[in-house]
């Protein structure tokens, strides 16, 4: 009899924890823009969104990873832009806590070879994105903002594979941002160093669980995506908005 008004207890109190989480992220209310997609702009909504699910948690990459190459293009004119596109001084960049946790290993079995990772980008705020469409109707290269983007979410992140000896970036065959089939996952016309190397990043990047995509060889994400928020919140505040 007591196993049973136990086990009858524990079932209450599962089901109790369980409509309590539900009702907690069901009445966080993201507000929606004009073209009816969900944007979060404040900090005060942000954080509610992080209180009822901790993975969606922004970690600041360059101390929790270790990063020894990190060149955020858009916090400079060197992008396919050719203008500054992130405000103020941009000294670190975000992923979601299971997307940095997942690149955090990937830096260390490539420093088992010899080698790390240098990011490019990773968080984007949505409003970019929307700059971005301005210039380039592509979505093989540019996120619709009626979509929003990977980066938007901070699951996405742009990288290659440095050489820690020298610090050099290894050859993948075009640069970042290059909008030409050449930058093409499959495509194979280039020499068998180049290839190697993409395989390399590819195989590590997808051993811990990111998605290719297939028109850009620097480009990953977390899986997933419809389980975060779009996010349009000032990457130069990231001490005010994420956690470091």
């Amino acid at each position: 009899m007591l196993k049973s008004v136990h086990s009858f207890s524990l079932t209450v109190v599962c089901l109790f924890l369980t409509i309590s989480l539900s009702f907690s992220q069901a009445s966080i209310i993201v507000p929606k823009r004009e073209n009816g997609l969900q944007v979060i702009d404040n900090k005060a909504l942000f954080s509610e969104t992080v209180k009822a699910d901790s993975n969606k948690t922004m970690v600041g990459l360059k101390s929790f990873i270790l990063l020894v190459g990190m060149e955020l293009r858009y916090a400079t004119k060197n992008n396919f832009m050719h203008k500054k596109m992130y405000r103020g001084k941009i000294k670190d960049t975000y992923l979601r806590l299971p997307a940095a946790k997942a690149l955090l290993r990937v830096q260390q079995e490539l420093n088992t070879k010899g080698y790390g990772i240098k990011i490019f980008d990773a968080y984007r705020p949505y409003s970019v994105t929307e700059k971005f469409w301005e210039l380039v109707h592509d979505e093989r290269y540019v996120a619709d903002p009626k979509k929003g983007s990977g980066h938007n979410r901070g699951i996405a992140v742009d990288l290659t594979i440095i050489d820690l000896s020298t610090k050099k970036e290894l050859d993948m065959g075009t640069g970042f941002d290059n909008f030409t089939d050449t930058a093409h996952q499959d495509f194979n016309a280039l020499p068998a160093t180049v290839l190697a190397n993409r395989k390399l990043l590819r195989e590590t990047m997808e051993k811990y669980g990111f998605k290719l995509f297939e028109t850009e060889w620097w480009h990953y994400s977390w899986p997933n995506p419809e389980k975060y928020e779009v996010l349009d919140l000032d990457i130069a505040k990231g001490k005010k908005y994420f956690k470091q």
